[in-house]
């Protein structure tokens, strides 16, 4: 069963850019990974199945609202560094950082 790395940003749009590269990456490694962005709006609908959250630097403000509701689940903000240069390869670090955490 693949790992749901889920990120939520404002709109989604510029996010949608990043997980691109997150799954060429994960390709790239064989990982088994599924990737989606979503807008902010929609965690309620998608964060409950997420195994991984990834919250976008321009809503870094929502990170400790998203791990008070979910506190079961790895959560962090993207560096901003990161998301500006859409590095797929240390965003997926990040999310694995997390997955070996929670273990």
């Amino acid at each position: 069963m693949s790992t749901k790395i889920t990120l939520f940003c404002s709109a989604g749009m510029s996010t949608s850019l990043l997980v691109n590269k997150m799954r060429e990456e994960a390709q790239k490694k064989g990982a088994d990974y599924e990737i989606n962005a979503y807008s902010m709006g929609e965690a309620d609908k998608f964060a409950p199945e997420a195994d991984v959250i990834l919250v976008g630097p321009q809503i870094r403000f929502a990170l400790k609202n998203f791990q008070a509701k979910y506190p079961t689940k790895p959560i962090a903000a993207i560096d901003m560094r990161a998301y500006g240069m859409m590095d797929g390869k240390a965003t997926i670090a990040l999310a694995e950082k997390l997955l070996a955490e929670k273990k």
